[in-house]
C-alpha cells in the first residue's frame, strides 16, 4: 500500500506543478466566471466552483505533504552520509527519495547507530546493516 500510494503521489504532484495543469485550472475558473450570467450567478452557480475547489485543495494537501516529508527525510539521509564521510560516501543513497517513509526510516535509525559505534571506537557493525537496507530497494 505505501508503495502504490508513493508512487501515485509523486506521479500526480508531479503533474500537477506543470504549466499545463494551471492552464487548465485557469481555463475552469474563466469558464465557471463566464457562465455567471448565463445561470444568474445563483447559489448552485457559486456552489460548484466552491466545492470543486474544495475537493481539490482537499485532495492535495495530502499529496503533497507526502511528497515533501518523503523529500525532506531522504535528503537528511543523504546530508548526514555526506557530512559524516564525504570519501567514503555510498553511491546507493543517490535515489532514495522514491522509497517508502518506512523504508527511509529504518536506513536513518540505522545511520544514527552506525555514527555512534563509530564515536565511541567500536567497529561499525551496522555499516552492513545499512548497505543491506539500501541494496533491498
Amino acid at each position: 500500500m505505501d508503495k502504490l500510494f508513493t508512487h501515485i503521489a509523486t506521479r500526480i504532484s508531479g503533474w500537477a506543478g506543470q504549466p499545463l495543469a494551471f492552464l487548465l485550472a485557469l481555463t475552469i475558473v474563466v469558464v465557471w466566471g463566464v457562465t455567471g450570467p448565463l445561470f444568474k450567478f445563483s447559489d448552485t452557480w457559486q456552489l460548484v466552483i466552491n466545492t470543486g475547489t474544495t475537493i481539490v485543495t482537499f485532495l492535495m494537501v495530502f499529496l503533497i505533504q507526502n511528497s515533501q516529508n518523503r523529500d525532506a527525510a531522504a535528503m537528511q539521509a543523504k546530508l548526514d552520509e555526506l557530512i559524516r564521510a564525504v570519501e567514503q560516501a555510498r553511491g546507493q543513497f543517490i535515489g532514495i527519495e522514491h522509497l517508502t517513509d518506512v523504508e527511509i526510516e529504518r536506513i536513518r535509525e540505522a545511520l544514527e547507530l552506525e555514527e555512534i559505534e563509530m564515536e565511541s571506537g567500536k567497529s561499525a557493525t551496522t555499516s552492513e546493516t545499512v548497505t543491506r537496507l539500501l541494496l533491498r530497494r
